[in-house]
């Protein structure tokens, strides 16, 4: 599976998470915020899954900037539009920014050589120098 594509997943649902989190705070009343919370914890603990599997493939570096700044200025551009939060200029530029800044970081990793990720059992490991012959 194409991690990228499950990076975006985990994206969407952390947004939808936190959109989720913005409407339990929002409600008034306890059956108001049930619904909204259980999707909270539903969909923060799948968006954890999602960014577990595509790190398989992806660095960890570059998964949690791409993954925490796609979810920053979805989340912010959300927020004017579902919540009628406040629309600034400077605002609109720095999501463009963030933007900018994933994009660059994807463009980035398609042009590193690849290298496999070294599993605990590979980093704990460590091979014995060969001894080399006693000169005297």
């Amino acid at each position: 599976m194409n991690p990228w594509l499950v990076l975006a997943g985990a994206i969407l649902v952390e947004v939808a998470g936190t959109l989720c989190l913005k409407a339990a705070t929002d409600a008034t009343t306890f059956a108001g915020r049930l619904v909204p919370g259980i999707g909270v914890a539903v969909f923060y603990g799948s968006t954890l899954v999602l960014m577990a599997i595509a790190m398989r493939t992806l660095e960890v570096g570059l998964t949690y900037t791409v993954w925490a700044g796609a979810g920053t200025a979805l989340v912010t551009l959300a927020g004017i539009v579902v919540f009628k939060e406040s629309f600034a200029w400077p605002k609109l530029a720095g999501v463009a920014l963030v933007a900018a800044g994933v994009m660059v970081l994807h463009a980035w990793s398609e042009h590193e050589p690849a290298t496999a990720p070294q599993t605990s059992d590979q980093s704990d490991r460590q091979e014995a120098p060969e001894a080399s012959p006693d000169p005297q």
